[in-house]
């Protein structure tokens, strides 16, 4: 029996021992293509010699550095790669670990921006329906999966606290739907929508 706990519990996963390219190979030596690069987060491929030495270098280098001390060449370089491809007027990266952890990040830096520019009473955010923002309870408190989310209603009631959360439907349905500190979700027209973005 593994010591892993996998994200299901019904049935075995298969052991992968190698990937190249666009593929994955297990144990048995099945190919399986990594069509979706995992959860959609990863386009480099397996087992490439440019990816493999630039880890190398690094690793030989130094592995890591507290964000909070220390900067690196590596992360200057790769700072201002970004800003250079980002659409203006974005011109600081902020390196984080993760997916979940740059949702976390990015609402309360949103939420401090209104803070120190004087305006606390700015508590909306806006996210997408059917939409998942990660693993976290404040990426979960956007996210507008309700199969996830009911599960953690009441784990998001702190959370979620003096907040509005609105979810807009793909391709900019009319709908939106309202979570209140009491996290019961009510249905919006959209003139409620257009008063609402104004509070």
């Amino acid at each position: 029996m593994s010591s892993v706990f996998h994200r299901s519990c019904h049935g075995q996963l298969p052991t992968v021992s190698h990937g190249e390219g666009v593929y994955l190979f297990d144990t048995h030596g099945k190919a399986y293509l990594d069509g979706c690069g995992g959860a959609a987060v990863s386009n480099l491929g397996h087992n490439h010699p440019r990816v493999k030495r630039a880890i190398r270098d690094q690793l030989d280098a130094v592995p890591y550095a507290h964000t909070g001390f220390f900067t690196t060449q590596s992360s200057e370089l790769l700072a201002k790669r970004l800003v250079e491809l980002a659409p203006e007027p974005l011109k600081q990266v902020y390196f984080v670990s993760g997916g979940s952890e740059a949702v976390e990040a990015a609402l309360k830096m949103a939420r401090q921006y209104f803070v120190e520019r004087g305006k606390p009473q700015k508590t909306e955010f806006i996210a997408r329906r059917q939409s998942y923002h990660g693993n976290t309870l404040g990426a979960l408190a956007v996210g507008g999966t309700n199969g996830v989310v009911s599960r953690f209603v009441l784990c998001l009631q702190p959370v979620i606290i003096s907040r509005l959360v609105m979810h807009i439907a793909s391709r900019w349905h009319l709908s939106l739907r309202r979570i209140t500190a009491h996290g019961w979700p009510t249905n919006w027209s959209i003139k409620s929508w257009h008063s609402a973005r104004t509070m």
